[in-house]
């Protein structure tokens, strides 16, 4: 029986993620750190709400014994200014990577990231630098397994309030015109959540997974 840590569960992919670990019958715990509740009950969930997500001393106990963890804290290229990007990118993924390696040293890490990350970090585009810059850190860790996932275009399969006008044409187009046109240029919201699910249980024979491979990995399962 698996002891899940979900990060982002309010937001799409984590919700999505969160929903299907609750539903599987080899968990015994799934624990959520968030800053606001889900509205969600269930035997299995335990909420952890915190508020500095560059500090977990006061909350390390709730780090412990942890099988499988899923992040999925992210933001939107123009959401934020720049040095707000950096910081939830990279310096959230740090604090929190660290801390839970250091509590569950033998956990299997997932990590939403986004197609384009480049580990050179020299990438002129800002999105790709920080990207890179986070999965350099993962893996420096030497989790006992670390899964990234590199997404493209996600599409909402539950319909939201889209972040800017480029996400609502994206939206728009995708199924109807992009999907069929060029297959690989994104996925659904439940695919990507289905495949991190999938190989966060079952592992994989790699570590970075390309939208294609994602892709792939849902097709074939």
């Amino acid at each position: 029986m698996k002891n899940i840590l979900i990060t982002g569960a309010n937001g799409m992919i984590g919700n999505l993620i969160l929903a299907y670990c609750l539903q599987r019958t080899d968990v015994n715990k799934v624990t959520i750190i968030t800053r606001k509740k889900t509205g969600i009950h269930h035997p299995k969930l335990y909420e952890v709400l915190h508020e500095n997500f560059l500090d977990y001393s006061a909350i390390t106990e709730e780090l412990k014994n942890k099988d499988i963890c899923f992040f999925c804290i992210g933001v939107y290229t123009g959401q934020v200014p720049k040095d707000e990007f950096r910081r939830i990118t990279v310096d959230v993924t740090a604090a929190f990577a660290t801390a839970l390696k250091t509590n569950s040293p033998a956990v299997s890490f997932c990590f939403l990231s986004g197609q384009g990350a480049d580990l050179t970090e020299k990438s002129p585009v800002m999105f790709a630098r920080d990207k890179g810059a986070a999965e350099n850190i993962l893996i420096n860790l030497n989790f006992n397994h670390l899964a990234i996932f590199r997404p493209g275009y996600i599409y909402p399969v539950t319909r939201r309030k889209e972040p800017n006008l480029m996400y609502q044409l994206s939206r728009l187009l995708y199924k109807p015109v992009l999907s069929k046109l060029y297959p690989n240029i994104g996925l659904t919201s439940e695919q990507l959540a289905k495949a991190m699910v999938y190989i966060g249980f079952n592992g994989g024979d790699k570590m970075i997974y390309e939208n294609r491979e994602i892709r792939q990995l849902q097709l074939a399962n």
